[in-house]
């Protein structure tokens, strides 16, 4: 019965973009992956990162009766902007449309632009979830890049850049509004230390664009991933005004004052991981405390320490707690961007 269900999507979506645009069925291809994506989209134009029942959403599994009755089954309150949920599908929609002329597709991926439209906060920042507002998942987050990836669309639809030249032209209006907003966010939740602007928090209070904590081991911190992620948005912007170009000035000092050279993180033991030493290396811990900028690590039970040798090895092993996030930054892109707007 779900095959049937999933067929019949497709099936009219079809159909229906023949009709529309007046193009020949003969015309018209269709994408596997994409039409996947048509059966997962939710009700309000997002997508869920897990279904009902905490499974990961995986576009290469087969639409089996029984995922079909899971996805059937998932509420819109799994709608996210996590882990590249719901940008992940526009990008790849919007592209699967100019390869195919199936306006299915496209009808798709506007529905998707509705739904982050829609989703943006007055203050111009999004929240992990929405409409689901439950513990953490309201705060403004960019962690793991997933207010940047909103924006991003954004961006791509007022740029027209990225085969986004083929979204309804209504949307550049809206989306310019939403990367001017994006930006204003951007711009006032980036922390400052005695008067000194640094870098940003993975979250914020989405009503006192304070930082603040999400999971048991993500405190309210300065998070240099999130924050590379962030500079490398400021530095697509055409004719940066002279805020945004300190801002990335300023981003781009903490990086320079706090890498870590000649330490890798790797393997210590069979199950273990810690930093140690490469000639080569340059790293950054994940997070720092918002005063000291001294690298910070939490715990399960929401404990804070000041040493990676003293939280559990479950964690010490099952999170990125150092990375080389901003050494391309620095050495290649940085410096690009400064010619490229004739910085010295």
């Amino acid at each position: 019965m779900k095959n049937i269900f999933a067929a019949l999507i497709i099936g009219i979506a079809f159909s229906s973009c023949a009709t529309a645009q007046n193009v020949k069925t003969s015309d018209i291809k269709t994408d596997s992956i994409a039409d996947k994506m048509l059966v997962y989209q939710l009700s309000n134009g997002g997508w869920p990162k897990q279904l009902e029942d905490k499974s990961v959403v995986k576009y290469e599994y087969p639409l089996t009766k029984e995922l079909l009755e899971k996805i059937k089954a998932t509420s819109p309150m799994h709608a996210t902007i996590d882990n590249n949920a719901t940008s992940r599908e526009i990008n790849a929609l919007v592209l699967a449309y100019k390869n195919t002329n199936n306006t299915s597709y496209l009808k798709a991926a506007e529905n998707g632009i509705d739904y982050l439209l829609r989703a943006q906060y007055a203050n111009g920042g999004w929240p992990q979830y929405y409409p689901d507002k439950s513990s953490y998942r309201a705060e403004v987050t960019y962690n793991d890049n997933a207010m940047i990836n909103a924006l991003t669309v954004m961006l791509n639809i007022v740029y027209k850049t990225n085969g986004f030249d083929v979204v309804d032209s209504k949307y550049i209006p809206k989306a310019e509004n939403a990367v001017k907003r994006g930006i204003a966010c951007i711009l006032k939740t980036q922390v400052s230390q005695n008067g000194k602007k640094t870098i940003w928090a993975a979250q914020y209070d989405e009503d006192t664009l304070q930082p603040a904590k999400a999971r048991a081991f993500e405190p309210a911190s300065l998070s240099t991933s999130e924050s590379v992620g962030i500079v490398r948005f400021l530095m697509k912007l055409k004719n940066p005004s002279n805020d945004i170009k300190e801002a990335i000035k300023n981003a781009v000092e903490w990086f320079e004052s706090t890498k870590i050279v000649g330490f890798k993180y790797d393997k210590i033991a069979e199950k273990d991981k810690g930093l140690v030493p490469n000639a080569d290396a340059v790293s950054w811990a994940r997070f720092y405390d918002l005063n000291t900028n001294k690298p910070i690590f939490g715990d399960r039970d929401n404990s804070i320490k000041d040493r990676i040798e003293d939280i559990s090895q479950e964690r010490r092993n099952g999170y990125a707690w150092y990375g080389t996030f901003a050494q391309n930054l620095l050495a290649k892109e940085y410096p690009k961007w400064l010619k490229a707007n004739s910085i010295d």
